[in-house]
């Protein structure tokens, strides 16, 4: 369940701050930390992100969960953001909130920050764990699926609202999300991530389509490279089993990197 005790708070200079959450593992930094990487309009109390804290206690190992700026208990506006703010949120949670190797595990739109982090910070990130991760969603999943008067609309407006498969409330998305996620595009050439990573999709997702995770795999240049397609498995990912073949993907990937 979520943790109703009052989080930390990382102090972005004069522009806001993040809220967070930090367990120290037992191993004391001689395996690799984890820090999970929430979806768009999600916070670090997801069942995803305990389940990620979950499995670090066991395993003795550092764990971060943080909300973005505009989400959960952090500071901002929620429309104010865009795939830089949120990247360079994430970098800043890294810099001043972990030490040594990090395993990074980024839900959807926390698998677009996930890939941005890991090219920023090659020689900190280790690992990468996706969950119907979403690289490049704003121009392949919003605006080439809009119509003419779609575009228009968001354009002239700056805004637009979308029906949301998981609320009664609409998912306003600004047209500056647009324009910016232009700037951090990821599947129009090489990734030059050598890190291992482990992409988790459901064939049943109707958000993120799950070959996004086989358009990922194409462009990362690293050899060590697994995809798992989930039939039966939708966006949200949170099912038992499905929670269980996370567990499995961190234990494997741990496994590893603590062996080498």
């Amino acid at each position: 369940m979520p943790d109703i005790s009052p989080p930390d708070y990382l102090q972005l200079g004069t522009d806001g701050q993040l809220a967070y959450r930090r367990t120290d593992g037992a191993s004391q930094g001689t395996s690799p930390g984890v820090v999970f990487l929430c979806g768009h309009g999600s916070d670090m109390e997801g069942t995803k992100a305990l389940e990620v804290e979950a499995w670090a206690g066991n395993r003795g190992v550092d764990c971060l969960r943080f909300d973005y700026r505009g989400h959960g208990l952090s500071s901002g506006e929620f429309l104010d953001g865009n795939i830089s703010s949120w990247t360079a949120d994430c970098l800043a949670a890294l810099d001043e909130l972990t030490e040594g190797p990090q395993i990074l595990v980024g839900s959807s739109l926390g698998g677009w920050l996930m890939l941005n982090v890991a090219l920023t910070r090659p020689t900190r990130i280790v690992g990468l764990v996706g969950i119907a991760a979403a690289p490049d969603f704003t121009e392949d999943l919003l605006w080439a699926e809009f119509d003419d008067e779609q575009r228009r609309r968001i354009e002239a407006d700056g805004l637009i609202a979308l029906p949301n498969p998981y609320s009664d409330e609409p998912v306003r998305y600004p047209w500056h999300l647009v324009t910016d996620g232009r700037r951090n595009l990821r599947l129009r050439g090489n990734l030059e991530i050598n890190a291992p990573v482990h992409l988790l999709h459901g064939m049943e997702d109707e958000e993120v389509p799950w070959q996004t995770a086989t358009r990922i795999a194409a462009a990362l240049t690293g050899s060590d490279v697994e995809v798992s397609l989930v039939k039966s498995a939708g966006h949200r990912f949170s099912e038992p089993d499905q929670l269980a073949l996370l567990h499995g993907a961190l234990d494997q990937m741990a496994d590893r990197l603590t062996a080498a």
